[in-house]
């Protein structure tokens, strides 16, 4: 015989807290401290509290579902995403339906009408980069750059870039190429910002754009860092973890030792970064509190609007939120290698 599933009354019990305190805190509504709220979450997760969709659809006419709409679910930057926003949602009493853009325009269209014939109550929507979402039907919370009009939630990137441009300025760095996709990117034009403001004004720095490169050139194509090194550049700072692999990767194949002739640096933290050789030194992204905060704002929005009808607007309006980057220091980054050793083989 299965163990019966905790109830919201046995949560309560065990808190020494009322039955509307515990439901309250799980849907993300009502006047519950967030210390509070934080403990009965994680009594629940403890105790392996499952919200009933089903009930909840029952008393409020809505489907109990949200849609989360990723750029490319090929990057691994975005699976780490959704599971966070899975894991939010759950807590909140809801299920999640995703839809990959695929990295197209069209494809976040598709992606997004697809979702609303499904009968999602709202949805988070992680745009495509260059692209805005408004006005679609269903309350939407937006995570990109807090540069990015109707933007609910995002990570700090400029301050990110600043704390990684300050770091490479402090190892003596003041030649550094930026590596990045696309300058569509306002995630990434944050980032580059906020690099420049950190290496101060004595740097001096050049951009890289891989689209525009691989462009001319073909998908894959050398990024010309050998001869960046040999041109004086001492550190090769990307805009994101991937995008430093492939630097590191190029440097190494040519026999350029990173950090010892040059240093590589990237951004997000992805879970292979510490792993690699040399670990990668890069920004690591708290998808677990953007998560919540896209997810509470969302669920907030939808349960404001009274039961049975419409929203009357696409985008949740709510105070942005921007959550701070943690610099992580590891072995690809290190002092700046003097002019008369540089872009020797190791």
């Amino acid at each position: 015989m299965k163990p019966e599933k905790p109830k919201l009354a046995l949560l309560a019990g065990a808190l020494g807290v009322s039955v509307a305190t515990v439901s309250n805190a799980l849907s993300g509504k009502g006047r519950v401290s967030p210390e509070l709220a934080e403990r009965i979450r994680a009594k629940a997760d403890m105790l392996g509290y499952v919200p009933s969709v089903a009930g909840r659809a029952l008393r409020t006419g809505r489907s109990g579902v949200i849609g989360l709409v990723l750029p490319d679910i090929g990057n691994p930057l975005f699976p780490q995403i959704a599971q966070a926003i899975e894991q939010a949602a759950s807590m909140r009493g809801y299920g999640v339906l995703i839809g990959d853009s695929r990295g197209e325009v069209d494809g976040q269209t598709q992606a997004i009408a697809r979702l609303i014939d499904r009968g999602v109550d709202g949805m988070v929507v992680i745009p495509r980069r260059g692209t805005r979402v408004s006005d679609i039907g269903c309350p939407v919370a937006v995570i990109d750059s807090p540069s990015t009009p109707g933007n609910t939630v995002s990570a700090d990137h400029w301050d990110g870039g600043r704390q990684m441009g300050a770091h490479l300025a402090s190892l003596g760095h003041r030649r550094v190429l930026l590596v990045g996709t696309s300058p569509l990117s306002n995630v990434q034009a944050d980032r580059i910002g906020g690099l420049k403001e950190g290496l101060g004004d004595g740097s001096i720095t050049e951009t890289v754009w891989i689209e525009k490169l691989e462009a001319n050139l073909g998908p894959g194509c050398p990024l010309g860092l050998v001869a960046r090194v040999a041109q004086g550049f001492t550190a090769i700072a990307t805009l994101s973890d991937l995008t430093a692999l492939r630097a590191l990767t190029e440097l190494q194949v040519a026999g350029i030792a990173v950090p010892a002739a040059a240093s590589v640096t990237g951004f997000d933290d992805l879970v292979w970064a510490s792993v690699v050789t040399p670990g990668i030194t890069t920004m690591r992204l708290n998808a677990t509190e953007v998560a919540q905060l896209a997810v509470t704002a969302l669920t907030q929005a939808i349960e404001a609007i009274p039961r049975g009808e419409l929203s009357p607007l696409g985008t949740v309006m709510a105070a942005r939120e921007c959550v701070p980057m943690q610099l992580v220091i590891r072995q690809s980054s290190g002092p700046a290698v003097q002019p008369s050793d540089q872009g020797q083989p190791s």
